[in-house]
């Protein structure tokens, strides 16, 4: 049987459409809504069992009600920044009224962050670190640091099963040889590009833009990539050239985590 990952939300730290933004992707988003975008963050669907979190950004609530659920019994956080991590609060509530202590998985540092934001949410959640990895059925799990540039670090996850590998990897820039070589081998790559081309100085950034990342793809060769993780600069009605197996994600998308022959 066959697990998948559904991205529930494609969106930079500010989402599309920006509230004071009247573009032509901020326009369309609010008529046809195909450049809608709610903060990052995706759903491991298991055959067998529950389903995996990662990231519980400001539109966690509404995320929850795409999948019709009323439930998370755990989760998996790349880090404490706003938009990968607001609602944990409304998680931690959503545990208290159902009585079903949830479990958080992160680095041990950035769950000192999630304490020293949230004090009061480990009366509903079990904290459970993961810097030497950790297993969900299945899948290993396995984590590195990243480069998130101006914005400091942010965190990637390397998930396996059998034969098959996929990372998501949504905040990252100016990766060195390790950080490489973490993301080769893969079958499937979610990535963080928050514009096609980005005109600001590199050094001055925090996530890769889309040809930096097509740069990046070639030196580590995965087999398929969704970009995630865009703003109002980018508009999926463009034909943005990129290679055959570069996509951008969308909302709602589901993609099978096993290779052609296998499902």
């Amino acid at each position: 049987m066959t697990d998948f990952l559904h991205i529930l939300g494609n969106g930079d730290s500010m989402g599309v459409p920006r509230i004071y933004c009247d573009c032509e992707v901020c326009s369309e988003s609010r008529i046809d809504g195909r450049n809608r975008r709610l903060r990052s963050a995706a759903y491991l669907e298991a055959a067998m069992g529950d389903g995996l979190w990662i990231d519980i950004g400001p539109d966690w609530k509404e995320q929850m009600e795409a999948l019709g659920k009323r439930s998370m019994p755990v989760a998996l956080l790349t880090h404490a920044h706003y938009d990968h991590m607001a609602g944990l609060p409304e998680w931690a509530d959503c545990c208290r009224w159902t009585k079903e202590k949830g479990i958080l998985y992160a680095p041990a540092e950035v769950l000192t962050q999630v304490r020293e934001r949230y004090p009061w949410l480990e009366n509903q959640l079990h904290y459970r670190e993961v810097d030497k990895g950790t297993r969900f059925g299945d899948w290993s799990i396995t984590t590195k640091k990243v480069c998130h540039g101006k914005n400091g670090y942010s965190y990637a996850y390397r998930l396996q099963k059998a034969e098959y590998a996929f990372a998501y990897c949504p905040d990252a820039i100016n990766l060195g040889a390790e950080e490489k070589a973490f993301l080769t081998g893969l079958d499937l790559l979610v990535l963080g590009t928050s514009y096609y081309k980005e005109e600001f100085d590199f050094h001055t950034r925090s996530v890769y833009d889309m040809t930096e990342a097509v740069e990046l793809i070639r030196e580590i060769t995965p087999g398929r990539v969704y970009f995630t993780h865009m703003s109002h600069g980018v508009d999926v009605r463009e034909p943005y050239p990129l290679p055959p197996h570069v996509s951008l994600a969308e909302r709602g998308m589901r993609l099978p985590l096993a290779r052609p022959c296998e499902r």
